[in-house]
């Protein structure tokens, strides 16, 4: 029984060249968010109203309740008052 192992190349995340390409792209992104920060938080209120209808419609499903059955029904109150001494 003799298990072969074939030599993969190595993936271009771990290639110098990949790692150099990831380094650029962290120092680019931080200059961006960096620069443009003032620009995004201006506009910070306007974006939270504006999610809130869409969380509203995707987060309740349009409120249709068609195929839910009875899941959203509490449970029935049980006559148990507890344990007896």
């Amino acid at each position: 029984m003799s298990h072969e192992h074939q030599e993969h190349p190595p993936s271009f995340m771990k290639s110098p060249a990949g790692i150099a390409l990831c380094v650029v792209g962290a120092v680019a992104a931080y200059f961006l968010i960096t620069e443009h920060l003032a620009h995004v938080t201006s506009f910070l209120p306007f974006i939270l109203l504006a999610l809130c209808p869409l969380m509203h419609i995707f987060m309740h499903h349009g409120h249709g309740h068609s195929g839910h059955g009875d899941s959203h029904r509490a449970p029935p109150a049980s006559d148990d008052k507890g344990p007896t001494p």
